[in-house]
């Protein structure tokens, strides 16, 4: 009965947390125009 219970508990925290990160709005994920400059060390 404990574990049923634990487990009401954390699957409403988790749904809190999903809905308070929601309600807050998820920041726009912008990408950076210029591509990634790697380097690749010079084989000897």
């Amino acid at each position: 009965m404990r574990a049923l219970i634990a487990a009401g508990i954390g699957l409403v925290a988790a749904l809190a947390l999903v809905f308070a990160i929601t309600a807050t709005g998820v920041p726009p994920g912008e990408t950076s125009k210029e591509p990634l400059h790697t380097t690749v060390p010079e084989h000897p």
